[in-house]
């Protein structure tokens, strides 16, 4: 693959740290969620990664329905990404819920989600590694 962008971040201190990218525009306080026994002052990786991944998608499932001709108005796609223990380690699972317009039908919906979980970056790069629920609403 010829990288069109590479982005870069660095985190210092893990979960409880910082995270900031190269260029400064992305500058966070880290925290681990008070579900995982953290104080939950910061955002965490999983909000990093669902935030990432729906907003990939959301741009997947444009370039889709402009192929398709079909207008898919205010879209709009929510990741929900959740980590647990496997094993000795743990693992994340992904449900990417998305809104179509209601003047869409089910069928043509449901087939242009699953073209761009086909084209999607985020959908290549876990698809066999992690379990991604699709879910049209």
């Amino acid at each position: 693959m010829d990288a069109l962008y590479t982005a870069v971040a660095t985190a210092t201190h893990g979960r409880e740290g910082r995270a900031v990218s190269s260029d400064g525009k992305l500058d966070l306080q880290l925290g681990i969620p008070t579900e995982m026994g953290g104080n939950g002052r910061g955002t965490n990786p999983e909000q990093l990664f669902a935030a990432g991944y729906s907003a990939c998608f959301a741009s997947a499932l444009g370039v889709v329905g402009r192929a398709a001709k079909v207008d898919l108005g205010d879209a709009a796609v929510t990741a929900e990404v959740g980590i647990g223990k496997e094993g000795e380690g743990f693992a994340l699972a992904v449900t990417l819920r998305v809104e179509l317009p209601d003047s869409l039908d089910q069928e043509t919906g449901r087939k242009l989600v699953e073209q761009a979980h086909q084209v999607c970056p985020y959908s290549n790069a876990t698809r066999g590694n992690i379990p991604v629920e699709l879910v049209v609403e």
